[in-house]
């Protein structure tokens, strides 16, 4: 979709971060704006933070289907169509598959996947309707390697992944014009962290220490992520890597599809056994 003037977009966890930087990214190439998230105060300063554009609201839990769709129907009506539909909602949580509780991984699944699920289909009998359309799904790196205590975020962005993969070749064969991406950013300095569960038999850890340690990591901004993101709308770019960390570990996976896991071992066993020795 080279032509991003005059068309719709509608944005999933537009209140800060990425989707912020989405919202204010297409806001600038006068794309209008449907913005949505659980946070309203973070949606409004969203909304307050752009001009020149229409942008509507709404209050939506990506979990509740019914919810997405009712949006859905909303953007349609006050808008008059979506050209694009960007599933960017997601939380993280921390600790072993053996320990997290049947509650939380539900709670990060209903959000991280079948929001993007949700979303997608949602929005795709609106997307057939028009001339051209394009869905972006983020997934993760973690949607193309596994780490240590992140077996149910790794469950739901390799999910993504799938489900994203599967979708662009089926459109694709059904000659329908829909572009699909799938991202997979690395560290983003995003409020993710502030969010984020864990299982305190597992990670050890303070939130203020999870949050130093993510903020270590994290180096790329929400708008340079916003930038490639756009980038790869344009272009139809089936998959976009973003960061230096993301583009480093997928090459590390192409070379060794399974021996990347030794890699991730060590970095694990270093990491906690400073913490151990700092304590």
């Amino acid at each position: 979709m080279k032509q991003l003037r005059g068309r719709v977009a509608a944005i999933t966890g537009a209140g800060s971060g990425i989707g912020r930087a989405l919202a204010q990214n297409l806001a600038a190439q006068e794309v209008e704006l449907a913005l949505s998230d659980v946070d309203a105060v973070g949606l409004e300063e969203t909304k307050a933070s752009i001009e020149g554009v229409r942008v509507t609201t709404a209050t939506v839990d990506v979990s509740d289907r019914a919810a997405l769709y009712q949006w859905a129907e909303h953007v349609e009506a006050e808008h008059g169509a979506a050209h694009i539909i960007i599933n960017n909602a997601g939380v993280a949580l921390a600790g072993s598959v053996r320990k997290v509780s049947d509650e939380d991984f539900e709670w990060l699944m209903n959000i991280n996947f079948w929001g993007v699920v949700h979303g997608t289909r949602a929005f795709l009998p609106i997307l057939e309707r028009q001339p051209q359309g394009h869905i972006v799904n983020i997934s993760s790196i973690f949607g193309i390697v596994a780490a240590p205590l992140n077996g149910t975020y790794n469950a739901a962005k390799f999910a993504v992944r799938g489900f994203t993969e599967a979708l662009r070749m089926e459109l694709q064969l059904d000659g329908l014009p829909i572009g699909v991406t799938s991202v997979h950013p690395g560290g983003i300095k995003t409020n993710i962290i502030h969010g984020c569960r864990h299982t305190e038999d597992d990670v050890d850890v303070t939130r203020e220490e999870l949050t130093e340690e993510f903020l270590k990591r994290a180096r790329t901004t929400p708008e340079t992520c916003a930038a490639q993101i756009v980038d790869g709308i344009r272009s139809n770019a089936a998959r976009v890597l973003v960061g230096a960390d993301a583009k480093f570990v997928d090459l590390v996976q192409r070379i060794s599809p399974t021996g990347y896991q030794r890699l991730m071992k060590h970095g694990a066993r270093r990491h906690w056994k400073r913490r151990r020795d700092d304590s």
